[in-house]
């Protein structure tokens, strides 16, 4: 999806032209893949904007520089009010998407890290439904992947980190040639891991699976986070279970989350249909109330927005 430009980025505590917002050629990021980042959403509520679990965002941020052993220059805190004041001074009303991003800069190359200088930027700028409004109503359509999500113990999965996406970006590929919305990720032991830039979950027998996230090599999800609260709270038990492909292929509804496809029920797997081949009960009612919840309107999950103004 196309980028719509806004005025500012906050880059390294000041505000920034969009324009004049760039980075060296030799920014090391570039060549290595050593930066750490988070997706956000800020949605329009009766009483403003909102940012949605905004401390968690920047928490998690944290923690992936943390795995990375990149000291950010700014606290949590200060970090929470830069992407406030990036929604605030763009007048982004309608909610907007948002990307913080903590960088190794330039100054330095080779393969040590631990010499160059970090830098922090906050972007927001407005952005549709990432796997299209069809998707959300009816249902996308996914393939298992020929590539298989890294080992946690190849590269540290509990992070969100830049470089480690290069498998993602294989596997959305592969899935868009083969004339499929999205792709599944397996672990190296060929159980269930992720898609490419979302959780995964299924429901079975009235319950709602998703697989282990570290276990699998899989990102511990807000929004996943989100709706396992949701679900527990509408009465659906939630566990967290191993599952194999054939698990997907035996489902009776399966649908995914992430901060930037939000909940996207999937219709097939590898040309199956899931359940009736629509969006089933289940998964209809969570997304109905995640949608309701990040707009503002159940008080049950009012302590999950940070209001801009």
């Amino acid at each position: 999806m196309s980028i719509t430009p806004t005025e500012k980025i906050w880059m390294d505590g000041e505000l920034v032209d969009w324009a004049d917002a760039t980075v060296h050629v030799l920014t090391h990021t570039m060549h290595y893949g050593s930066g750490v980042f988070e997706g956000i959403r800020a949605y329009p509520t009766s009483n403003g904007v909102a940012v949605f679990r905004l401390g968690d965002h920047i928490h998690r941020l944290f923690a992936s520089a943390r795995i990375f052993m990149i000291d950010v220059p700014f606290t949590e805190d200060q970090i929470v009010e830069a992407t406030r004041e990036v929604v605030r001074v763009n007048e982004l009303h309608d909610g907007c998407y948002l990307r913080p991003l903590v960088y190794l800069g330039y100054g330095e190359m080779g393969l040590n890290p631990l010499p160059c200088p970090v830098n922090v930027s906050v972007a927001a700028w407005p952005w549709g439904t990432y796997l299209g409004d069809e998707g959300v109503a009816n249902g996308v359509s996914v393939k298992i992947s020929s590539w298989r999500r890294h080992d946690p113990n190849a590269v540290p999965t509990a992070a969100k980190s830049t470089g480690m996406y290069v498998n993602s970006s294989l596997a959305k590929v592969e899935a868009i040639k083969g004339g499929y919305d999205e792709a599944i990720l397996l672990a190296s032991d060929g159980r269930v891991s992720e898609c490419t830039g979302e959780n995964i979950f299924i429901v079975r027998d009235g319950r709602l699976i998703t697989p282990p996230t570290s276990d699998a090599g899989a990102l511990d999800g807000i929004t996943q986070d989100s709706v396992e609260a949701i679900a527990r709270d509408l009465g659906v038990e939630v566990s967290h279970d191993q599952l194999i492909r054939t698990d997907l292929y035996l489902a009776d509804e399966a649908f995914l989350t992430g901060t930037a496809a939000e909940v996207v029920p999937i219709r097939a797997v590898d040309d199956r249909p899931i359940g009736t081949g629509r969006p089933g009960p289940i998964t209809t009612e969570i997304q109905q109330t995640y949608f309701a919840a990040v707009r503002g309107e159940l008080d049950r999950y009012k302590d999950w927005l940070d209001y801009v103004d």
